[in-house]
């Protein structure tokens, strides 16, 4: 028998074949390059287990575990990309084999870059070379992982433009509007005006950009491609310092730099990639503080929808559309402009010019808003100095302002931190004066509270930004400079604690033990032993520094968890699963309308919307993801605890279906508004179209 390590040994010495981090394939022409020791092996344990007169033509060798994989591809030499049709998997330990029969499946596996399975000297290795370099030309492998499967290959190549001959080469599709590779539409044809719409309300970007304080008055902003200017005459009666440019809406109008540019739902319907290029250029230029980009963001099942047109669509109004994915967009922009960008929701991103502006922006996006006035317990200390008492007492306006301002940032402000910084200093002499008195009157308990949170916010902030492989700032902002200094000593200080917090992320047990902990101490949410831990969206903040750097990872790739209703952390496989609901706070059975997958070891996302082609699910016993402080959560508890006691479901899992959970209520005779509330016809929590 060869033993593992033995085995492994061998399989590195192999000179060709389809080398992979945890496999290598080659063809059955090119065994003869085998060791002798390994072909020899093989060659037995095949005789052994019966196998010598089975078809295969292609030999998998596992990197990982002391296995091979016998394929059959019968077409491999007539198709450009063969489908499997069986596959014998060897155990070389336990000498026993598995068969896998794929010929009456309708999505096989199938085979690319063909060449790399032979010997160089092949002769048929220029033809596969060939038919490798025409995908790589129309962009079919930039994403392998996708493209192991036959329908994911054929959806890709359709949305490329192209469709497979008869012998499996990729030509124009025929019933397209257009390619790059057939005769193109004339681009005054696509008419981009129409992409404009009426807005009723802040688009997205402004809300994001309202949300962060940027419209106080301080920073002007440029609307670069405003449409028709619905956002800027909202802005304008806030009286902000807004200027807009659009080609069709507003051509008369000033493109001049500003403090804050908004490309909003441009370049995704530019369909000339160079024009595209050149305006995100133009309007970053534009930028003095930041650039907010927004796009469409789309999957493939939405463009197959619609007629492909160079590197996007056209749609049924004659408008071109490049549905991007959250990565593509990041990539694209990261690329176009060489700068780092910063997510800040799905299709929405900010690239900061100023660089002291972007780390207040990823600072305070992590700093938790704290009410400390409840915790503050005004019992004077014993025998205080009169003097102190008094002091206080004739000026509690000012001391109150200067405490709450020291609980906000965990330490003691400096004097241009503190608008009454003046009037303090001049009865109290100092800042820190001032606070010894304060604390020798109430104690500084609370304050030891605000400086430790204040210290994890700072951690949280600093481990992300390594996640995010940013450069290293070459300078701060003063009020970061003096919170490095209170709360670590020093940048690098900070640093390695913060890749030690980045690090214990990676850590299965810890993040699953940091789970249950929150489980236990929060009295809410859903844990699943060894696998996740289900909560409501408002509690991010109070879970401990470790998840809040997992979802911080996530919130890096997605943007904000705005409008989202439950967070799902994956304790194993390294996912975030987001949740939106219809009617989430009213109804007591929400129907689910979104869910996101957040994939952090792929830095990537996958989206599933639930509102059209599929039957809702239901969420059920919402109560356990709430916290009791939150609005209607009593009466939620109620309701379900009378659901729970019906005993007429299975609530574990998803729990029913949502016809046969309607059907079963029906057939007992059992209405939900009743159960909600036995004593009124009438209420107004919903319950779903049930």
């Amino acid at each position: 028998m060869l033993e593992f390590r033995k085995y492994k040994s061998l399989v590195n010495e192999i000179p060709v074949g389809k080398q992979l981090p945890d496999a290598l394939y080659i063809h059955e022409s090119a065994i003869d390059v085998l060791p002798k020791a390994l072909g020899k092996h093989i060659a037995k344990v095949i005789i052994d287990l019966s196998l010598e007169d089975e078809e295969w033509n292609i030999i998998k060798f596992s990197r990982r575990d002391h296995k091979i994989t016998l394929l059959h591809y019968p077409s491999f030499f007539t198709e450009a990309y063969p489908a499997l049709e069986h596959s014998y998997t060897i155990d070389l330990e336990k000498h026993s084999c598995r068969k896998t029969n794929y010929r009456g499946s309708d999505n096989p596996p199938i085979l690319h870059r063909k060449e790399t399975f032979l010997k160089p000297d092949h002769p048929q290795v220029p033809v596969f070379q060939e038919i490798t370099e025409e995908g790589e030309r129309i962009g079919l492998y930039e994403k392998p992982r996708l493209i192991g499967f036959k329908k994911n290959w054929e959806r890709l190549i359709r949305r490329k433009g192209y469709a497979l001959d008869k012998n499996g080469r990729l030509i124009p599709r025929c019933d397209q509007r257009s390619s790059e590779a057939s005769t193109p539409v004339l681009s005054q044809t696509i008419e981009r005006h129409r992409t404009a719409i009426e807005r009723h309300k802040l688009s997205a970007p402004m809300q994001l950009l309202a949300r962060h304080d940027y419209f106080n008055g301080e920073f002007s902003v440029l609307d670069y491609g405003c449409g028709k200017g619905d956002d800027l005459r909202e802005l304008e009666m806030h009286g902000i310092d807004v200027s807009g440019w659009d080609p069709v809406y507003r051509a008369e109008g000033r493109k001049t730099r500003a403090d804050i540019v908004n490309l909003g739902y441009v370049i995704n319907v530019i369909e000339d990639r160079t024009e595209r290029d050149q305006a995100l250029k133009d309007a970053y230029a534009y930028a003095q503080k930041l650039l907010c980009v927004s796009v469409m963001i789309g999957g493939e099942a939405l463009a197959t929808q619609f007629t492909p047109y160079k590197d996007g669509v056209i749609t049924q109004r004659n408008t071109f559309q490049k549905y991007f994915t959250q990565s593509e967009l990041r990539s694209y922009l990261e690329t176009t402009l060489e700068e780092s960008v910063v997510a800040a929701g799905p299709g929405l991103f900010l690239v900061f010019k100023d660089k002291d502006e972007e780390q207040l922006f990823l600072s305070s996006r992590q700093k938790v808003r704290r009410d400390w006035q409840h915790l503050t317990q005004k019992e004077k200390r014993t025998k205080p100095a009169i003097s102190t008492e008094k002091l206080i007492g004739k000026n509690r306006f000012i001391f109150e302002n200067f405490w709450q301002v020291c609980l906000e940032l965990g330490r003691i402000p400096a004097n241009d931190e503190f608008e009454l910084s003046a009037d303090l200093r001049r009865v109290a002499g100092s800042h820190k004066k001032a606070f010894d008195a304060w604390t020798d009157l109430y104690g500084d308990r609370d304050f030891q509270l605000a400086k430790q949170s204040r210290k994890e916010d700072l951690r949280v902030y600093f481990a992300l930004g390594l996640f995010e492989k940013r450069k290293p700032y070459l300078h701060m902002p003063e009020s970061l400079k003096r919170d490095l200094k209170a709360h670590f000593g020093t940048y690098n200080d900070a640093l390695e604690d913060a890749t030690k917090l980045l690090f214990s992320v990676g850590d299965t047990e810890r993040l699953e033990s940091a789970c249950e902990e929150s489980h236990t101490r929060l009295k809410c949410g859903v844990l699943t032993e060894g696998h996740s831990f289900t909560f409501h969206a408002s509690l991010v903040n109070h879970l401990p520094s470790i998840l809040r750097v997992y979802l911080g990872c996530g919130e890096q790739i997605y943007g904000e968890y705005e409008s989202i209703d439950l967070i799902k952390i994956h304790t194993q496989s390294g996912k975030i699963s987001l949740m939106r609901y219809t009617d989430f706070v009213d109804s007591l059975v929400p129907e689910l309308r979104l869910r996101v997958k957040i994939k952090l070891h792929q830095r990537d996302i996958d989206f599933f919307d639930y509102t059209s082609g599929y039957e809702p699910q239901l969420l059920y016993l919402k109560s356990r993801y709430l916290p009791e402080n939150h609005p209607g959560y009593s009466q939620q508890a109620r309701f379900d605890k009378k659901l729970e006691s019906l005993d007429l479901f299975d609530f574990s899992g998803f729990g029913p279906d949502r016809v046969s959970f309607f059907s079963e209520l029906s057939k007992n005779k059992i209405s939900l508004r009743k159960l909600f509330d036995p004593n009124s016809s009438s209420s107004t929590k919903t319950i779903g179209s049930g």
